[in-house]
């Protein structure tokens, strides 16, 4: 019984050791992070690079956020962006029915851009992050979740509702001499859907939810470099 206790104390050992070491993802200096105060920041020795940053209520907060994004994102996709009114003749559209005209009109490259990088890669990373932060709400989490954290940093970066919403701003003033434009709902739910976004990146802090994962043969999860996914 004396080996199997001692491997099971280097295991812990080991965890605990691991679970505050970090990579800089600058210069690959392996440190040790501190217990961070609320608000505190860890930066590398060598290089200055922000290695974590103390969030207080992170999780709680980022849940908060990822519902509401989800709500909203579902009426920005349902109701109507926007709507047109010229010669005694009013249309409206949303996202997913201007992608249709594109695609029947011969844009088929366009339409399969727009309906994935402002329906399909928003959907995934909030679907991404609610499983995720319901998962840790009771920890240990099961090792799926840290693959949807990690699936959720890929589909981040091509989440770009706001560039949509840019190009819908161009075209308005283009337009705006020719017909009267009508913003719909779904517009306005689209530019709250941009800030709801952006506040989840900002609130959330990866090594709280890292910590609470349970992974397959260890102790605790191997931490991400520079403490982020």
């Amino acid at each position: 019984m004396k080996p199997t206790s001692d491997l099971h104390g280097r295991k812990v050992a080991m965890g605990l050791l691991l679970e505050t070491l970090a990579a800089c993802p600058d210069c690959d200096l392996l440190q040790r992070i501190p217990e961070l105060p609320p608000g505190g920041t860890a930066r590398c020795a060598r290089c200055g690079h922000v290695l974590a940053v103390s969030k207080p209520d992170s999780l709680e907060r980022t849940l908060a956020l990822a519902v509401a994004a989800a709500i909203v994102f579902v009426i920005a996709n349902v109701m109507p962006m926007m709507g047109m009114q010229a010669v005694g003749h009013q249309a409206s559209t949303t996202i997913l029915g201007g992608a249709f005209e594109m695609w029947i009109q011969g844009q088929q490259v366009t339409a399969v851009l727009v309906v994935f990088c402002t329906v399909a890669a928003p959907a995934a990373l909030i679907g991404c992050m609610l499983t995720v932060l319901l998962a840790v709400r009771r920890p240990p989490a099961p090792p799926w979740a840290g693959a949807l954290l990690r699936l959720s940093e890929f589909h981040q970066p091509w989440a770009m509702i706001e560039v949509m919403m840019l190009g819908i701003l161009v075209a308005l003033i283009k337009i705006a001499e020719l017909a009267t434009v009508i913003p719909g709902i779904g517009m306005f739910a689209a530019f709250a859907l941009v800030v709801l976004i952006t506040a989840m990146s900002v609130s959330f802090d990866p090594r709280q939810a890292w910590a609470r994962i349970r992974w397959t043969g260890a102790e605790s999860p191997p931490p991400p470099e520079g403490g982020t996914v």
